[in-house]
This record gives structure tokens, sequence and C-alpha cells, in this order.
């Protein structure tokens, strides 16, 4: 049989652990891990990366609540499916999640569903905010480093037969940015049919 380890977190100096690490006591945990002053917004915390290296399969995470774990749902499914990936168990005393148990799994099977629609909620949310970007003439991603002007000039350097490197330090710009540059003109070229000279 496996070691139980408790893990309790609080988020200032000012609070303390003292509810959590009793109630994982009353659960019967062999070691408990603390983790004081860290905001759950971090994507790591010491004690709980010192206790996941001593969990072994078998073993069983025991948490007070489960936002002890993290905030985002997302997170925390990803975090219980890794450790039941390697064989190892999770219990959330208030949530009475216990993945020991078919209840504890099928609750568990409704955080992924939940996380899931959550993912694909925020996927299409996303492309719809681009979609309305787009059709308003916003531009997408990282502002090109030169105008369009700019880069007319760029190709009409290089038809003249000026060096890449030249034409990069003319415009203050690293030289893969006039490869860049010059392979989508290029693409765009052919896509019209037009042969670049």
């Amino acid at each position: 049989m496996g070691k139980k380890y408790g893990y309790a977190r609080v988020s200032t100096q000012d609070q303390n652990a003292d509810i959590q690490i009793a109630a994982l006591k009353k659960a019967k945990c062999d070691h408990i891990y603390t983790d004081t002053g860290i905001s759950g917004a971090k994507a790591t915390w010491p004690s709980l990366s010192s206790l996941k290296g001593e969990l072994q399969p078998g073993d069983t995470l025991v948490v007070w609540r489960l936002d002890r774990l993290g905030h985002s749902l997302r997170y925390l499914v990803e975090t219980i499916d890794k450790l039941g990936q390697e064989g190892i168990h999770f219990i959330s005393l208030t949530e009475n999640v216990d993945t020991t148990t078919s209840g504890g799994r099928l609750l568990f099977q409704m955080m992924t569903a939940l996380a899931d629609f959550e993912r694909s909620l925020t996927s299409e949310q996303t492309r719809a905010g681009m979609a309305v970007a787009r059709a308003n003439g916003r531009q997408l991603g990282r502002r090109p480093a030169l105008s369009p002007a700019q880069q007319e000039e760029v190709m009409l350097a290089l038809s003249n037969n000026v060096p890449l490197e030249i034409v990069a330090q003319q415009y203050s710009v690293h030289p893969r940015t006039i490869r860049r540059i010059k392979a989508m003109m290029y693409d765009d070229t052919r896509t019209q049919g037009t042969n670049l000279t």
C-alpha cells in the first residue's frame, strides 16, 4: 500500500495553514508539505515540487480543497490527470474528489469535460474576436518591421542587386527580416501568376 502525502498552501504570510494541516492529519497523511505566502496564480510552488518528487506509483496526494492545488480548472485537470498516468491517486477532502473510488473518478471525468468545454469556448471566442478585428481592418499579430512602401523599396533594391545585408543595414533590421519580405513578396507574386525577375 502506498503512502499518503498531504499538501497545504496559504496565499499570504498573514494566513496560516492550521485548518488544512489538521484536516490532512485527520485523513491520516504520512507526510505533509506546506507552501506559505505563495499565490495560487504562481505556476510552481517549492514544497509542492518537492512533494511531487517524492511520489511513487500507488501513493496518494491529498489536499484540503481543490483551489490549494491551483485556481485554473484546466491546470487542476492536467495535474490530476498526469498524476493518474504515473499511477498516483488524488484526494480533495472538501469536494470529495477521490480517484481511488468510482464516484471520485466520475467527478474527475466531469471536471475534465468542463475543462474541455472551457477550452473550446475560449478558442471560439478568440476566433470570433479575430474575425471581427479582420472585418474592421485591424492588423493581427505583431506589427511589420517595415511599411508596405518600404517593403516595395526593399524589393526594388534587391532587384538592382544591392546585397541583402546592405539593405538590412539601411533599414536597421536583421537580414532575416529582409529574407522574410523577399519570400513573402515572391509568394504573393506567384499567387498572382506573375514571374519575379
